[in-house]
């Protein structure tokens, strides 16, 4: 290397240096520690500010819980839910001090140590909230006190700020006992308890002074999700992780020197009883404020912030029609069964509701014999078959697609079919042949007396030509829930599922000439805060006027002239079908006046409601069908809810009578081949002939009958299916038992 470059590379390294030293002279220790300090002390001058700001405030709304009231549409009280209750105050004394070392076992095992709060926690909490990923985050118990007591819920970065004050503050003038009684008696833990008083009530029936280590980590588990952890609701997730929960509450228990190793051994999860229903709502009143509360939510008004109390919620239901509608069930069934000495009697289970076909308000609702000993409303339920109350909407879903027969007539009321039992169906993928009621043959029949008499070989013809899927489009336009809803032959005899809730808004909009009912309860919703008014539901045009009227006609026929003579009366104009389910399982009536609508059904409900059970032999009556104990409970539920009776009548427009064409001459006859149907099975044959035999005399609208001409191809042998074809399902077997039908 020559001396230039030797003078260069000195040079080199002379800017490095000076440029290194520059870099140590910007950023040298005490440079860096006078910032950090700095920001330290402005971050408790921050601090200091806020600690002097905040004030510790009154209790909130939630920790002084207040009533709750529900009310009739008149303003007449129906019930009190809330403080008196869901929440009793009580001393920590008397609460066993292995359960209060389970809380803080749980939630804070440095409870009686720290200083109210966790800043770790906090400030975790704080970069959640910021970033967006929700309010978890570790909190003292001192601070969820003091959330649950004198703050809310909001997931704030003020309300967490004011949290750590406030802890800090209420650390200093409370003692530890204090700040952990007001936890405990604050805390909300499901099934609307808020309090370990009202908690040790709800999932064990004891008083919080004999709840036991078990029980207590139990409850002390509950806080961190109460309903994903209520043992009665929960998935087998929610299971898995409160037993977990719980072992680790013990786990820490003996960390902290509560419960010795052999305790803890001997120790087994307490499982909570099921939940029963507050004090005041026996009766039909639970069933009443639960539709209520469900709507509710519908609206927005979280179970939240309906437990905060304070509300008034006013219900649609009239009292004069609830207190007619309960009369009626107890008239007509209650009183002639023996719950006590008969095993069927026991298993029958009544529901029923009535809405206001022009405004969708539902005036009536009945759930059950007591809402304090059956907790499922029968009248919202939707997990049996509305059997063959669907016919009517098959027939509207033919009217309103203006569908014709096999061989091309209009349908309509004069439409003369093949009755013939075990028919199987033509025109379909899906070999079907229903048996009729009894393996009654009717031979060619209109549809106006088919309705009458509840022919399943008709309708399960009917759906064919309409098509099932037409068919459930029309039945979900008219408010039918998509449950269970297959698109095949079989949903002609109505064997998806549905409540009467359901039924009756499906049912109203055909009373109101298809302009569209949706049932409600809530009327209104006021707080001292802000008052919600429910959304009216859209009142848009279902089907025509002339389809819904048409199908009105042809009900009223039903109850004039066919299965439904039981409701039949001259006090009122009505229209109305009957339905049995498959096995007797459930028996129904839906039926309707120009004022009011109205679906009454029996249940077969065994095993504490896990199994559907048949209704045969009900009150010692053999089969207890639609056109019994339902329609006998409709029409004396009516006569009283109309005041003993109306002179309204329906106003039909536009009827469709449907074609009749001239009978064929041989060169007419199809020569197409028989559609492939499943073996029949064997009809069980009921236990006594109902006495509600369907009439046969054609109504005003039915066609002569001299020579009435079938407009479907006559009855085919029937064969079993081919290797590949649809097997069917349950209420799809060829010939069935004979009790699908009325």
């Amino acid at each position: 290397m020559g001396r230039a470059d030797a003078r260069r590379a000195q040079a080199q390294e002379s800017r490095r240096a000076a440029k290194s030293g520059g870099i140590r002279r910007l950023f040298t220790w005490k440079k860096l520690l006078g910032t950090f300090f700095g920001i330290v002390l402005l971050g408790m001058g921050a601090f200091g500010a806020l600690y002097l700001y905040v004030d510790v405030p009154a209790a909130n709304a939630m920790a002084e819980r207040q009533s709750n009231v529900y009310q009739y549409s008149d303003g007449t009280v129906l019930a009190r839910t809330g403080k008196g209750v869901n929440r009793q105050i009580v001393d920590l004394d008397e609460v066993p001090k292995k359960v209060q070392h389970a809380f803080v076992a749980a939630e804070n095992k440095t409870f009686y140590k720290d200083q109210g709060v966790d800043l770790k926690g906090t400030t975790r909490a704080l970069l959640n909230t910021v970033s967006g990923k929700g309010k978890q985050g570790g909190s003292t118990i001192t601070q969820q006190y003091v959330k649950n007591y004198y703050l809310t819920q909001d997931p704030t970065v003020s309300r967490k700020l004011k949290e750590l004050v406030i802890s800090l503050k209420i650390d200093q003038q409370k003692s530890k006992d204090e700040i952990l009684a007001g936890y405990i008696n604050t805390a909300y833990y499901g099934r609307g308890a808020s309090g370990i008083q009202a908690a040790a009530q709800a999932y064990y029936g004891i008083d919080a002074k004999d709840l036991n280590v078990s029980q207590g980590a139990y409850l002390a588990s509950l806080l961190q999700a109460p309903s994903q952890y209520d043992w009665n609701s929960a998935t087998p997730t929610g299971k898995k992780l409160v037993k977990e929960r719980w072992a680790y509450t013990l786990r820490n228990m003996v960390e902290m020197d509560w419960l010795t190793e052999s305790e803890k051994a001997k120790l087994e999860f307490d499982v909570p009883q099921k939940p029963k229903p507050a004090a005041g709502m026996e009766g039909q009143t639970g069933y009443l404020v639960e539709a209520a509360n469900k709507e509710l939510e519908k609206q927005g008004v979280s179970a939240e912030d309906r437990e905060a109390g304070g509300w008034t919620f006013t219900l649609t239901v009239d009292k004069k029609r609830q207190q007619a509608l309960e009369k009626a069930v107890d008239d007509q069934l209650e009183s002639k069964l023996d719950r006590e000495g008969s095993k069927v009697d026991a298993t029958v289970q009544a529901g029923a509701t009535s809405v206001d076909p022009k405004t969708g308000k539902v005036v009536a609702l009945y759930g059950g014999e007591d809402y304090i000993k059956h907790y499922i409303s029968n009248a919202t339920r939707q997990d049996y078959q509305p059997a063959s109350t669907f016919k009517p909407l098959v027939l509207a879903s033919a009217l309103e697609n203006e569908s014709t027969t096999q061989d091309g007539s209009l349908i309509g009321l004069n439409t003369v079919y093949d009755g013939t039992s075990k028919r199987p169906v033509v025109g379909s993928d899906t070999p079907f042949s229903p048996q009729n009621e009894d393996d009654r043959s009717y031979g060619p029949i209109s549809v106006q007396k088919a309705m009458n008499s509840s022919v399943n070989s008709v309708f399960a013809q009917m759906i064919v030509d309409v098509t099932p899927a037409a068919a459930k489009q029309t039945a979900l336009d008219l408010g039918v829930p998509d449950k269970n809803f297959p698109e095949r032959p079989a949903v002609s005899l109505g064997t998806m599922n549905a409540s009467t809730w359901d039924m009756a808004g499906a049912y109203a909009t055909l009373d109101n000439h298809g302009r569209k009912v949706t049932p409600h309860i809530l009327q209104s919703a006021e707080h001292r805060d802000r008052t919600v008014n429910p959304e009216k539901p859209k009142r848009e045009q279902a089907i025509s006027r002339a389809s819904a009227d048409t199908v009105t006609k042809a009900l009223t026929g039903v109850v004039d002239a066919g299965s439904g003579a039981a409701a039949n009366t001259s006090a009122y104009d009505a229209a109305g079908k009957t339905g049995t389910s498959e096995d007797n399982k459930s028996a129904w009536f839906a039926g309707y006046t120009p004022e009011l609508t109205t679906v009454v059904a029996l249940f077969g409900e065994g095993d504490g409601g896990r199994k559907q059970v048949s209704l045969t032999g009900t009150a010692n009556s053999g089969r207890a069908n639609g056109g019994g104990f339902p329609a006998r409970i409709w029409a004396d539920y009516t006569l009283g809810a109309l005041g003993g009776g109306s002179g309204k009548t329906f106003d039909l427009q536009d009827v469709e009578r449907g074609e009749v064409p001239a009978p064929p001459t041989p060169s007419d006859t199809p020569s197409e081949e028989p559609t492939e149907s499943e073996e029949p099975t064997p009809s069980d044959t009921p236990s006594q002939t109902p006495s509600e035999t369907p009439s046969e005399s054609p109504s005003s609208s039915a066609p002569p009958t001299d020579s009435p001409t079938v407009t479907t191809p006559p009855t085919s042998p029937e064969l079993p299916p081919q290797p590949g074809e649809d097997d069917g399902q349950p209420g799809e077997r060829p010939g069935g038992n004979g009790l699908l039908g009325q």
